[in-house]
């Protein structure tokens, strides 16, 4: 059986319909299919920034999300504190992701929907942006929405979990001449 990519069966229907259940405004933005989070924003014409990227994590106590801007990496340090996570938190697999959360295309899992746990974190540069997008749940659709939005619906940690650029050096000042 296929279904349209709005059905309530396909991961797009689904996502879209727990959104307009909670009231949340949105676009959909229908493109080619892309298998990243740098691929979508271009294909949804967004600057990496605005791009949210969401990121299955495991922890002895079972999954968590992390959502963070397309243009940063996360710091898996940093999101373990924020979450009071244990040493065991990483990032899940591709096979755990496909196991866990079948009704979602690996690598497009969204930040919200039913059947995941909603993010428990948050970068706070999301928040900056007046609208973010992400994956509607399949490689052809994403899903453009207000960042506050989704702070109301998933109340999730907010903080700062991207690696930050490592410090310049300083120039070495013994070696340059005496004035």
């Amino acid at each position: 059986m296929t279904t349209s990519p709005h059905s309530s069966t396909s991961p797009l229907g689904a996502v879209t319909r727990f959104l307009d259940e909670a009231a949340v405004r949105f676009d959909v933005i229908e493109h080619p299919p892309t298998y990243s989070a740098r691929q979508e924003a271009q294909a949804s014409n967004v600057e990496l920034q605005e791009e949210a990227k969401t990121l299955l994590l495991h922890d002895t106590g079972g999954w968590r999300l992390a959502v963070l801007p397309a243009s940063h990496q996360l710091d898996l340090q940093r999101a373990r504190r924020l979450l009071g996570g244990s040493s065991h938190l990483r990032l899940a697999t591709e096979a755990e992701i496909g196991a866990a959360f079948p009704d979602f295309e690996i690598g497009a899992l969204p930040p919200v929907g039913p059947m995941l746990p909603l993010p428990e974190v948050v970068d706070v540069r999301l928040l900056y942006r007046d609208r973010i997008v992400f994956s509607g749940g399949d490689h052809r659709h994403a899903l453009r929405v207000d960042p506050r939005d989704l702070v109301r619906l998933a109340e999730p940690r907010v903080g700062d979990i991207c690696e930050h650029d490592p410090p310049t050096r300083r120039k070495d000042f013994a070696n340059l001449p005496k004035v």
